[in-house]
């Protein structure tokens, strides 16, 4: 069983969603035995720098425990102390310390909503993505046809106030919490919107969410016919309904592919390079860079579906991750055209390590670079023709970004 990575993180908010995409080893390993990998792993190439020799000798945490007693001795109101969210609060407080966004401690019930949010099914919530950035709330991608969506939620829009609560110094949970709510029950989002500079309150009615992770149809034009796939997220039925969408276009007269990754924040590792080995041959896929390690390089199977089909990529500032990982693969080899606007720049993975009670840590363990190595954590994804989508052109249902695409793969002039 190969094992699954998430190619970033990206809180997906679907009920608020949550999602999180890109960099999780699914494969569930205690702390204990991943802990001995690691040292046998460093112990063999001989550069497993560490941080500390023994932590639990060096490092004297006899000041936490002074605080514990504290609080549970002055505290005004004790009935409100809570065992489990004093220690999970104290984890969370060492990992977050280090500053990176995409590594986090998870409770019980963090960890176990992580999973599922991956698998296709049924969420309450508004539908979109979240992550933080420099310390704020910023929205990776609403959901297509989810409230979300509708209601002109956009990404890269900073959530600054939850229905009038400050959001200024929350984690990613407690946010998402306070979206959270039953269905058809309001939130009030203010948000800042950087392309426009300016403040607004966006309402949006919470809903129950289906979220396929593939849609595909063949869309028919007075010039000719295109077979179009949207990937809505990397998760554990993208491959097969991705390989299923590809093989609907056989013997089909279509003028090539169009793979619409907008909005898609990200998801399994091994599922990007399984949708990049559809149209590639055996080239290089990305590669991977770990602490201590030689660099990884991914290769596509040499199995593909379609290998000389005209394939242009769509991509937007929700574009995350995985979905980043294929748009880089295929520009890179010049396998296909990559239109509409940059991508969000995610270039680093996760891994999942579960811990006693069924919390679990999230934490980065590598970062990855296209064939051509680029780092797309620091530039994102730039199509090949960049065209602008408006809100305007949102409320009036037009999608100039994929009107754009479809000329390219019929070789018309732009």
């Amino acid at each position: 069983m190969r094992k699954r990575f998430l190619s970033g993180f990206i809180f997906f908010i679907i009920a608020l969603v949550l999602g999180w995409q890109l960099g999780v080893q699914v494969e569930r390993k205690t702390t204990e035995v991943r802990l001995a990998e690691m040292e046998a792993k460093f112990a063999l190439s001989g550069s497993g720098v560490t941080f500390l020799e023994d932590p639990e000798e060096e490092v004297d945490l006899s000041i936490m425990w002074t605080v514990w007693r504290l609080l549970d001795k002055y505290y005004v109101d004790p009935e409100e102390l809570s065992i489990d969210q004093m220690r999970f609060g104290a984890v969370s407080g060492l990992v977050s310390s280090m500053g990176d966004p995409y590594s986090a401690f998870m409770t019980p019930k963090e960890s176990t909503d992580f999973h599922q949010a991956l698998g296709d099914s049924e969420f309450g919530g508004i539908g979109a993505e979240l992550t933080v950035r420099s310390g704020q709330i910023v929205v990776v991608a609403p959901l297509r046809g989810t409230p979300a969506a509708q209601s002109g939620l956009r990404p890269m829009d900073i959530i600054l106030e939850v229905d009038s609560v400050s959001v200024e110094g929350m984690d990613l949970h407690a946010v998402v919490d306070l979206i959270r709510g039953e269905k058809g029950t309001d939130v009030i989002l203010n948000i800042f919107r950087p392309s426009e500079t300016k403040k607004m309150d966006i309402s949006i009615t919470r809903d129950q969410i289906l979220v396929p992770s593939v849609e595909y149809e063949i869309i028919e034009t007075g010039t000719g016919s295109v077979g179009y796939i949207a990937l809505n997220k990397f998760g554990d039925e993208t491959v097969q309904d991705s390989r299923e969408a590809l093989n609907s276009f056989e013997n089909k007269d279509i003028a090539g592919i169009l793979l619409d990754l907008r909005f898609n924040g990200g998801g399994y590792l091994d599922g990007a390079i399984d949708i990049a080995s559809f149209f590639l041959q055996t080239e290089k896929i990305l590669s991977v860079h770990r602490r201590g390690e030689e660099i990884e390089s991914h290769f596509a199977y040499g199995s593909p579906i379609t290998p000389d089909m005209p394939v242009v990529v769509l991509i937007n500032e929700g574009s995350a991750s995985a979905s980043e990982i294929v748009a880089g693969a295929l520009q890179d080899h010049s396998r296909a055209k990559v239109v509409g606007a940059s991508s969000f720049g995610k270039g680093t993975v996760q891994e999942v390590m579960d811990l006693p009670g069924g919390s679990s840590l999230r934490v980065t363990v590598a970062k990855w670079k296209t064939p051509g190595g680029r780092d797309i954590g620091k530039e994102g994804i730039e199509p090949d023709l960049m065209v602008d989508m408006t809100v305007d052109d949102i409320a009036e249902g037009l999608d100039p970004q994929k009107e754009a695409a479809m000329r390219l793969l019929f070789d018309e002039d732009l």
